[in-house]
């Protein structure tokens, strides 16, 4: 955890710095306070996952862009498994598994996602044109998209867009696990001027 929350202060740093923007503005820009975004930014706070994706939204780019680098270019296939990339990267019951973190040539970045028992989380939309798509791999949960809220199983699929308010619910004592595949329209979003 101690090497993510360093991962995560990194980058929130080097992306403040790319933008020229100071605690003030970031804050403005994610809806995240300026003493939470210091807290993270000197490696003291483990925030939620809700938490990450405001400060992603606010600076317009992939949630993986504060918990992984992007992947180099390689020669040969890398075989990558969600067994050794899963970590719970935030203070609440989820476990994240970043299986391809966002890349702009590809235009999307893959989790796989663990929510634990009786876990419930309603995001706020992502950018514009964004959509995602849950393919659930082990136990049942339900997906809210279109102000309504699908069980599903194992094995089943649901794509929707990811730039209306959605969620995830996992009501049962087992957790439940999916792959989210979650696509930027064309390419990385643009910079908000």
């Amino acid at each position: 955890m101690q090497a993510l929350n360093q991962y995560l202060a990194t980058a929130l740093k080097q992306q403040r710095k790319h933008k020229q923007w100071s605690l003030d503005t970031a804050a403005q820009n994610t809806g995240v306070s300026k003493a939470m975004l210091g807290q993270i930014e000197r490696g003291e706070s483990s925030p939620t996952i809700a938490t990450l994706w405001k400060i992603a939204g606010g600076f317009n780019t992939s949630l993986s862009t504060f918990l992984e680098p992007e992947l180099a270019e390689q020669a040969q296939p890398e075989i990558r498994s969600a067994d050794q990339l899963r970590q719970q990267p935030a203070s609440d019951d989820m476990l994240v598994a970043i299986l391809f973190p966002y890349d702009e040539k590809y235009g999307f970045e893959m989790y796989e996602l663990t929510l634990l028992e009786n876990y419930q989380r309603v995001s706020e939309p992502h950018e514009l044109g964004v959509s995602e798509h849950v393919i659930v791999t082990s136990g049942e949960m339900e997906v809210l998209a279109n102000g309504q809220w699908n069980k599903l199983s194992q094995g089943q699929a649901l794509r929707f867009a990811g730039d209306k308010p959605h969620g995830y619910r996992n009501l049962n004592k087992q957790a439940a696990v999916f792959h989210c595949l979650i696509h930027y329209s064309c390419s990385k979003p643009k910079p908000k001027p």
